[in-house]
């Protein structure tokens, strides 16, 4: 046997013994599975600050907030305002959120001012919601008391609609003379402003609030002024013209109410259509009222609707906004002879049922009704405050 071969050979057999002896390789062992991360937690909605229901998650979002909130302050809401009480009462059933009704019969200013005076009061004194005169609308914005809000039916709005949502119109009527026939005889019932100046009428007419903070009162003596021969720039005779009422005993210094008007305590009083047909309804006869739209001025006026910048519940709300807004509010409005702001649009689609359009003012009243512009009748507004004490000098019983 060759050397050769006996080499070759051992090295067969020594790569045939490392062979065998090599070791397998060993898997890497298992990582334990690390817990899946949760999702970061979405921020809570502020709702003060949100401008529409979308911006914060969408209707549902929105009532879910509301309802966890549980309660709505309102301001100056009579019930027979407008058909308030079964507004109030719809939407606290509906959302199951208590619905708190501050000062029923405050005036816009008095709204205005309940938020200036409960700006760091989260309580039942503070509103969440108002609802002013047109002229007290940009005052407020200015002062930066309100929030602004676009409800979901925002384009099908009329009237009055500040761009940016901080307020707008809710409902419109027209100024009348509503008379108490228990106490004036149905011949004597005047049918213009000219009319009221006769002694017969002495101890026997009423304003529905002060001039100098109520809206109603400020427009009747801006319609006053139209009837005597001013303008929607010139509100003198208006002032003047009450003035006179004051020098005859003819005007009370009573603010009139419901109450007032069915004791016979303020016969004659100047009051939006709406209310003065929903006391006659009301009243069923007892008294019997007569509403008298005045031949030389057909007077219309619009309230708008806001939200409290310092809301205790924002979310509640825009809920009551949007609620109002629906359909279904305006119908509880039409309830109440108010036309609003959506009627158009509803009449439309018809969705307005043939009792309530009979509620609604006559079309032609609507059209030929004088209104003036926002700016008029802030500074008419701010003649009537400034000047009423020294022109009229009438101060009215608490």
């Amino acid at each position: 046997m060759s050397r050769a071969y006996l080499a070759s050979l051992s090295l067969a057999t020594a790569v045939a013994i490392l062979s065998a002896c090599a070791v397998a390789p060993v898997a890497p062992a298992p990582q334990p599975t690390q817990p899946a991360q949760p999702e970061p937690a979405k921020p809570a909605v502020d709702w003060s600050k949100v401008r529409s229901a979308e911006e914060g998650g969408g209707l549902e979002a929105l009532i879910a907030a509301a309802k966890a909130e549980g309660e709505l302050n309102v301001i100056a809401l009579p019930d027979d305002w407008c058909n308030y009480g079964e507004m109030m009462r719809t939407f606290s059933e509906k959302y199951g959120i208590k619905v708190n009704s501050i000062n029923p019969e405050a005036s816009s200013a008095e709204e205005l001012q309940a938020i200036r005076d409960n700006k760091e009061n989260k309580g039942p004194q503070a509103p969440d919601v108002i609802d002013i005169g047109v002229a007290f609308g940009p005052l407020a914005k200015e002062e930066g008391l309100i929030a602004p809000y676009k409800v979901q039916t925002w384009d099908t709005i009329e009237g009055v609609k500040d761009p940016e949502g901080f307020y707008y119109t809710d409902y419109t009527g027209i100024l009348v003379f509503e008379v108490n026939l228990d106490v004036v005889k149905p011949e004597d019932v005047p049918q213009d402003w000219k009319d009221l100046l006769d002694p017969k009428y002495k101890g026997k007419i009423a304003l529905a609030g002060d001039p100098r903070s109520s809206n109603q009162a400020a427009q009747t003596v801006y319609a006053a002024a139209l009837a005597n021969g001013g303008s929607l720039d010139n509100v003198q005779p208006g002032l003047d013209f009450f003035k006179e009422l004051n020098a005859r005993g003819n005007l009370l210094p009573l603010i009139a109410g419901t109450g007032s008007i069915a004791k016979g305590e303020t016969p004659i009083t100047f009051q939006w259509n709406y209310l003065a047909l929903a006391n006659k309804e009301n009243f069923k006869g007892n008294p019997p009222i007569e509403i008298v739209y005045p031949k030389s001025v057909t007077w219309g006026g619009s309230y708008l609707q806001a939200i409290s910048a310092y809301a205790p519940h924002p979310a509640a709300a825009r809920l009551w906004q949007e609620f109002l807004y629906s359909d279904e509010g305006h119908l509880i409005w039409m309830k109440g002879f108010c036309a609003p702001a959506r009627l158009n649009d509803m009449l439309k689609r018809g969705v307005v049922p043939e009792d309530l359009k009979a509620k609604m003012p006559d079309p032609s009243l609507l059209a030929k009704a004088v209104v003036p512009s926002r700016d008029q009748l802030s500074k008419a507004r701010e003649f009537i405050k400034e000047n009423w004490d020294k022109v009229v000098g009438l101060e009215f019983q608490k």
